[in-house]
């Protein structure tokens, strides 16, 4: 009878876990891909996807979600849920929708705002799939050249450049080459790449799994016996790599990717897994940016859903029970309330829980908790510059170029970030420079005769606070005269790799952390949002910072829920998708790619057998 009975109650468990994990729908399906269609060229018709204005008429009846911001984390959330059958409405304060997947026109020269190349586009990578999937094939990339990034340390005649060349091996011989004498370091460098590459799907899962048994498998160290990762997420990346190599330039190369925390305060496996997604290539989206919002808004749209923007969420609507049921949007001087059962947020841990939530719920132990997890990040200032010129004229090309004064990352930006606002803008040590003309096989089409520049240094939100109260474009001669001192040092930092550039340049704008703050919501000016230090990345942290709230039915999507970038964005939203469906999409897109490259194989036997007969 007992046996009888543990019988039907194992075959009840692996049955209800069958359909859990994999006996359901999946939103993920090779026939929703379709061949790309011709692109969209004419500005109106975009505009009509990507700037349609919020109004009460435009929201669907019977919305599934509502999710606020329309960067890639909350569209990738919005389409994945829609993809279900679920209609799903996005909201976006800016004038167009896209995040820092936006571009912008001014005086005819087109700019994107946060992203420059991505990695992870090879055929039948879990990247490439999932970014058919919410464009339903629709977006096309261009791949760089090998060659794709370089890395210049000092100044003057003591000025040393490396190149960074993409390829499963190519990368790691092409560093050899450049230093000989540090072989071994670079091997367990690479070593280490591969490894946190294969094995952060394990910190992901600590996201998925219900927390009690993530913090008891951490606690009991049952995590650690299992895998080091848990073990080297929390391990400084300067630790590493001082552990490998004495060669200061390498030290940087092995750390280059700077998004505000220096070596000594990121975590190693987040800085080996920003290379390693270079490794198989770099891309660009064809048509800019912009395609990326562009072509998911369709998605959503075909489900019921809808983007809108010029909809600034001025709060989340909470009931008396403390459930999150929809949230109120500014219209002029009044607010219009728009209702879901679930509330997705895009818009940041300290958006969400600081300003959206009502008060007494900010003041709940519960959520301080979560704040008390994390800290702001580091704010960011960029100069877009336009020249009426070819690339051929004025000797740029698509390589992205990592500019340092010195090969001492920890000592250069604590010595940056502790000066005062006045002694800042002539002493930045560092600059990221990129041409993303020359990366669009389409640009020379749509702007034909101009080129742009963009170049991005990390700043303190403090040096620019005491204009954080005054109105976007009419901030004082005062504000201007200081963000062009920034541009002009910048700049001439860049003629100096290009001297052709300044007798060209036509156009130049300024955005400072206060502009981030407006126009991308970024809780000041932080472009990466919560500050990516080694605490973030805890496992501790990392298994209780999840896309679920205190706040029943609202969910946080976005750089904060993983890492920061596209793909890590993109990632938040998958892991957001997967708490709001109650299923782990990640298993559904691993069947997907399981499948394709079956047929792949298929088609390559297929075509040997051809050749032979």
């Amino acid at each position: 009878m007992w046996l009888l009975a543990f019988l039907v109650w194992f075959l009840s468990w692996a049955g209800g876990l069958y359909w859990y994990l994999i006996g359901r729908p999946s939103p993920f399906s090779e026939e929703s891909v379709r061949p790309p269609g011709p692109m969209e060229l004419n500005q109106k018709k975009r505009d009509k996807v990507l700037k349609q204005g919020f109004n009460k008429q435009k929201v669907p009846k019977d919305l599934d979600a509502i999710v606020i911001g329309s960067g890639i984390g909350g569209m990738t959330a919005a389409a994945t849920i829609a993809k279900m059958g679920k209609k799903v409405l996005v909201l976006e304060q800016h004038d167009q929708a896209g995040g820092c997947c936006h571009t912008f026109i001014d005086k005819g020269f087109e700019f994107d705002v946060g992203l420059h190349y991505v990695g992870q586009l090879h055929e039948n990578s879990l990247f490439k799939i999932i970014m058919d999937q919410i464009t339903e094939g629709q977006l096309q990339f261009a791949e760089l050249d090998k060659h794709f990034d370089s890395v210049l340390i000092g100044t003057g005649e003591e000025s040393r450049e490396y190149t960074i060349c993409s390829g499963k091996t190519e990368m790691e011989e092409h560093l050899k080459k450049q230093f000989p004498d540090d072989i071994k370091a670079i091997e367990e460098f690479f070593k280490i790449m591969k490894f946190s590459a294969r094995k952060t799907p394990y910190l992901a899962a600590l996201k998925l799994i219900p927390e009690w048994l993530a913090m008891f498998l951490l606690k009991s160290g049952l995590a650690d016996l299992y895998s080091s990762v848990f073990r080297l997420t929390g391990t400084s990346a300067a630790e590493v790599v001082e552990s490998l190599t004495s060669n200061k330039d390498l030290q940087v190369i092995f750390a280059y990717y700077f998004y505000g925390s220096p070596p000594r305060d990121s975590s190693s496996l987040i800085n080996a897994l920003m290379l390693h997604h270079f490794k198989r290539g770099a891309y660009y989206p064809k048509g800019g940016a912009s395609e990326i919002p562009y072509h998911i808004t369709k998605v959503i749209q075909k489900y019921g859903g809808n983007v809108l923007v010029r909809a600034p969420v001025s709060r989340i609507l909470v009931d008396s029970q403390g459930a999150a049921y929809g949230v109120a949007v500014r219209k002029g001087q009044r607010e219009v309330e728009v209702r879901a059962p679930v509330v997705i947020s895009n818009c940041g841990i300290f958006n969400t829980f600081k300003r959206l939530l009502p008060p007494e719920i900010q003041a709940k132990p519960e959520i301080q908790r979560r704040l008390d997890m994390v800290k702001p990040g580091q704010g960011s200032l960029l100069v877009f510059s336009g020249f009426d010129a070819t690339e051929e004229e004025l000797g740029i090309d698509a390589v992205s170029r990592w500019i340092f004064k010195n090969n001492n990352m920890d000592a250069m930006m604590d010595d940056f970030f502790s000066l005062g606002k006045d002694e800042a803008p002539e002493n930045i040590p560092m600059m990221f420079l990129t041409f993303p003309s020359p990366k669009d096989p389409t640009s020379q089409i749509r702007h034909p005769g101009k080129s742009c520049l963009t170049i991005l240094t990390m700043v303190n939100y403090e040096w620019f606070e005491e204009w954080k109260d005054t109105p976007v474009k009419r901030r004082g001669a005062d504000y201007m005269e200081y963000k062009n001192r920034f541009a002009k040092h910048l700049f001439d930092w860049a003629c100096v790799y290009f001297p052709k550039l300044r007798d060209k340049l036509v156009f130049q704008d300024v955005a400072t952390p206060l502009t981030n703050n407006y126009y991308l919501g970024s809780y000041r000016g932080a472009i990466y949002s919560t500050d990516h230090n080694l605490e973030r990345f805890h496992v501790d942290v990392m298994a209780k910072n999840r896309c679920e709230t205190p706040v029943k039915n609202l969910y946080i999507s976005g750089q904060d829920m993983f890492s920061c970038g596209l793909i890590g964005a993109l990632h938040g939203g998958l892991l957001c998708a997967s708490r709001v469906l109650g299923r782990i999409v990640y298993i559904d897109l691993l069947l997907l790619k399981k499948k394709l490259k079956r047929k792949k194989a298929m088609e390559l036997v297929a075509l040997a057998k051809k050749k032979l007969q």
